[in-house]
């Protein structure tokens, strides 16, 4: 296999990395390290990088020719500033579509794109179905969206997975990096009163193994264990393990206006489709990462959310 992976410094990429290159298939990545980082891309054979944008058209095109990948992983996206519709847009449409007429002019025969859960917006049944209508209201969520449609009208053999919250070596969003880093320095927190589905990494590797599959189906799978927990259980759960008994209640607030009270995904599809179900629950999946984090400690936190940037 010819991998090409898009934003492969990132968490999810760099850990697809980990698990492909060891059995010997060449790996390319682009990424242009605005929340990537470069010391998880070592010079090593097998595996190429690719420093720039693919909202760079030229470049992804001499990319691809040069590399004549099989298959493609599309992990990149642009989160930063949730202000700054202009580069989410140049990434995630106009980026995507790039990405995508190169992957077609090169022959690949697996396409597999990442995708938010956000792209369903503020759901009307939780766990959310696959079918259920997408309303992104989110710079971010809308354009992932536009790219995943974009990609769906293409004749490529394509799969876009909606991912539930995927922990694993060098997660740097949302609450458990967030929770870990502040009680560690002893500062406070707060939770907002959002639920949340969260899957192991090994899970998540587990179904890219089918999907990578060339007589895999194509189409659209939601990712999750289809069980959602608190934000204030994870924080329970990160207090707990670093042996934190906090004075008072951590204080609990109603989600901003730029995030979803609710979001769970219905696997029920991907089951019965794909045969694949995750295996490991919210305690463990939790206990996991906070040992990594024991180890490695964590990096820069990024977020999608305004009201987070905010408060950092």
């Amino acid at each position: 296999m010819r991998l090409l992976i898009t934003g492969g410094a990132g968490c999810l990429g760099s850990n697809l990395i980990e698990a492909y290159l060891p059995q010997g298939h060449e790996i390319l990545v682009i990424d242009n390290f605005a929340t990537g980082r470069r010391e998880v891309l070592p010079a090593i054979p097998g595996l190429t990088l690719v420093e720039g944008s693919i909202a760079d058209r030229a470049l992804v095109e001499r990319v691809f020719t040069r590399f004549e990948p099989s298959h493609v992983i599309h992990s990149a996206a642009a989160y930063k500033d949730p202000q700054d519709w202009r580069e989410d847009a140049a990434t995630n449409i106009h980026g995507t579509i790039n990405v995508i007429e190169a992957a077609r002019h090169a022959g690949v025969v697996r396409f597999i794109n990442f995708q938010t859960a956000l792209c369903y917006g503020r759901p009307e049944i939780v766990p959310i179905p696959i079918d259920h209508p997408t309303r992104p209201f989110t710079s971010y969520g809308i354009s992932k969206t536009a790219g995943e449609a974009y990609l769906s009208i293409s004749d490529l053999p394509w799969v876009s997975l909606r991912l539930a919250n995927i922990s694993g070596p060098r997660l740097a969003i949302g609450p458990i990096p967030t929770f870990y880093k502040r009680l560690k320095a002893g500062q406070s927190c707060f939770c907002t009163d959002a639920v949340r589905d969260f899957l192991d990494m090994s899970d998540f590797l587990e179904i890219m193994k089918l999907v990578l599959r060339e007589d895999a189906p194509s189409g659209l799978f939601n990712v999750s264990t289809g069980e959602g927990n608190t934000i204030k259980d994870v924080f329970d759960a990160v207090a707990a393990h670093l042996g934190i008994a906090p004075t008072e209640p951590v204080p609990i607030v109603p989600c901003g206006p730029d995030d979803v009270p609710a979001v769970v995904l219905d696997p029920k599809h991907t089951e019965n489709v794909l045969g694949w179900r995750a295996k490991l629950g919210f305690a463990e999946t939790i206990a996991r990462m906070l040992r990594w984090y024991d180890a490695h400690g964590v990096s820069a936190i990024h977020s999608h959310l305004r009201s987070a940037r905010a408060d950092a």
